[in-house]
């Protein structure tokens, strides 16, 4: 009897879970999906304080996530977030803008010494110079992971900037100890978005990491030859219409000029063109 009201509880608090996971689903037109796998609790907790006005942030089951998008057929295609649902998650509930979402969490990242098994997320270099430790068995570790050294002074030196590992690869215990010896934070931590679900968009990682500044130039590109493509075709803008006016009463003032049509703008300009053209016919006449 106690086993089974104990299960009939943990099904009330399961069912009761799945409800409110469906209200935050839709209260929030934003879901974002980011794994926890190596985030430190300092990381999480500050970020929590950082969103606390523009984000919800939860660690759920998957299961029970799963159950309540099931339930959920009012919101247009929620049922792709469930192939996302893999390992431990963070779930963030917000209306921010995705991509602002995504560079929130990128900014809040931290370096951190590399753990056996870690992976690099981008090349890891030792630089040349003095490592400020003395000579002993720190000159075989160094040499064990390919990095060339002397003694100079009393002291171990690097002989030149070394790539002891290369983007993506797996950061091995011998590695991650040679880098905690030097000093050197080889590691980004914190909380990357595996997806975000966004009034039925899903965008995945790879679409989510823009480069904010690179952006701004292809937009400015694109504004560009955008103006110069409406001032080619003649095609008037709030952007080009003093331009377009500009042109247009050049191409005017030109044509009436050749045209020898007079006009309160061209009458100076034809009276002298008239004169200096008396005057060549002049010469030729007294010649």
């Amino acid at each position: 009897m106690e086993e089974t009201a104990l299960q009939r509880q943990v099904l009330i608090q399961k069912a009761k879970k799945v409800e409110e996971i469906k209200n935050l689903l839709k209260k929030y037109k934003t879901i974002g999906v980011a794994s926890l796998h190596k985030v430190r609790a300092a990381q999480l907790q500050e970020l929590r304080k950082r969103l606390k006005e523009t984000a919800y942030l939860q660690v759920i089951k998957n299961t029970l996530v799963e159950r309540a998008i099931s339930e959920m057929n009012d919101l247009p295609n929620i049922e792709s977030l469930k192939e996302y649902l893999r390992g431990s998650n963070l779930f963030l509930f917000t209306n921010l803008n995705p991509f602002k979402l995504a560079l929130i969490l990128e900014k809040s990242k931290v370096k951190g010494f590399a753990k056996a098994g870690d992976i690099a997320s981008e090349d890891i270099v030792v630089p040349a110079g003095n490592t400020g430790l003395a000579p002993g068995p720190i000159i075989s570790q160094l040499g064990s992971v390919g990095i060339p050294t002397g003694i100079e002074s009393g002291s171990v030196w690097i002989n030149k900037d070394t790539v002891v590992a290369r983007k993506g690869e797996v950061i091995s215990q011998s590695l991650a100890a040679v880098l905690s010896k030097l000093g050197i934070k080889a590691i980004e931590a914190g909380l990357s978005l595996k997806v975000v679900y966004d009034n039925g968009l899903i965008i995945s990682e790879e679409e989510l990491a823009i480069d904010p500044e690179e952006y701004k130039q292809r937009i400015s590109e694109a504004h560009m030859e955008a103006f110069n493509l409406s001032l080619n075709a003649a095609y008037p803008t709030i952007e080009n219409i003093m331009i377009l006016l500009q042109v247009a009463a050049s191409e005017a003032y030109r044509l009436a000029l050749n045209a020898d049509i007079p006009t309160p703008q061209t009458i100076q300009d034809l009276i002298r063109k008239a004169y200096l053209e008396a005057l060549a016919l002049s010469s030729k006449i007294s010649v």
